[in-house]
């Protein structure tokens, strides 16, 4: 599933769009997880995007106070083509098509969402979001006192989209290895330097992540077609039975709330 990098990349990569206007819009499949509202889009014909940015893992158009909410799901990818191509790829569900180019929606597992508001931070999608890992209000401070009473591992703590967001299982395997944290710690007993240095090693992975390109799995390419180069640099994510760059010792995985989570055991006491 696409996490921050991999959305703040997609932003990057059709930010070209803002300033154009939206001269229709094609539906070919309204099913996604929440089924398209063609009338709804309609209004969307027209208007100018003034905006494009991402909150969490979700991608907002400003359209002249209208505003489009996209998340790519497990699967969903964008990409840009000139208008005057007849291209179609299955699993294309909606064309945004401007003067030039049209932006296309492809999400084969249909995880993905579209949504039209007219205020985006009451939206449900919106309104309960956590703060963004890369703000100055993400520290120390704001993590140790979210967590000090909790009884949640740590690892799921950071996943909570309502404390941080856009924080995903890639990037948080790869935080709690640099923190030297094992991942089934609890909150309670995590202190304030844990704390420092969960946030130091979120913001700073990933950052990283973005100037590369995002982590290419299976499924994730920018609107450009690119793929995303970080997944050479991810320390235990992936690695079960291979070697700690740092210890030698063997990458274990195990599960944690249906999810697979890997660490080194030796340096994640």
């Amino acid at each position: 599933m696409p996490e921050l990098p991999e959305v703040e990349t997609s932003v990057r990569g059709i930010s070209s769009l803002s300033g154009e206007k939206i001269q229709q819009i094609k539906i070919h499949i309204p099913k996604l997880r929440w089924p398209i509202k063609e009338n709804d889009f309609l209004d969307l014909e027209d208007r100018k995007i003034v905006s494009i940015y991402r909150r969490a893992k979700y991608i907002i158009f400003n359209c002249e106070e209208k505003f489009l909410v996209l998340h790519l799901g497990m699967t969903g990818t964008l990409r840009i083509i000139p208008t005057k191509s007849n291209e179609y790829k299955k699993h294309d569900h909606v064309e945004l098509i401007f003067k030039k180019n049209k932006l296309i929606f492809n999400d084969p597992r249909r995880f993905g969402s579209i949504h039209i508001t007219n205020n985006i931070n009451e939206h449900f999608l919106i309104k309960n979001l956590g703060v963004e890992p890369l703000d100055e209000v993400f520290n120390e401070d704001y993590l140790y006192t979210k967590i000090k009473k909790s009884n949640a591992s740590i690892k799921s703590l950071i996943m909570n989209q309502k404390i941080v967001v856009g924080i995903g299982n890639i990037y948080a395997n790869e935080v709690l290895f640099l923190s030297r944290i094992n991942p089934r710690k609890k909150g309670k007993y995590i202190t304030r330097k844990n704390a420092s240095e969960i946030t130091k090693h979120s913001k700073s992975i990933l950052r990283k992540a973005i100037d590369a390109g995002g982590t290419t799995l299976q499924d994730f390419f920018s609107p450009s077609g690119n793929k995303g180069y970080f997944k050479v640099d991810l320390n235990v994510y992936d690695r079960e039975g291979e070697k700690c760059f740092d210890c030698s010792n063997l990458i274990k995985r195990i599960e944690q709330n249906q999810r697979s989570t890997f660490l080194c055991r030796n340096c994640q006491s």
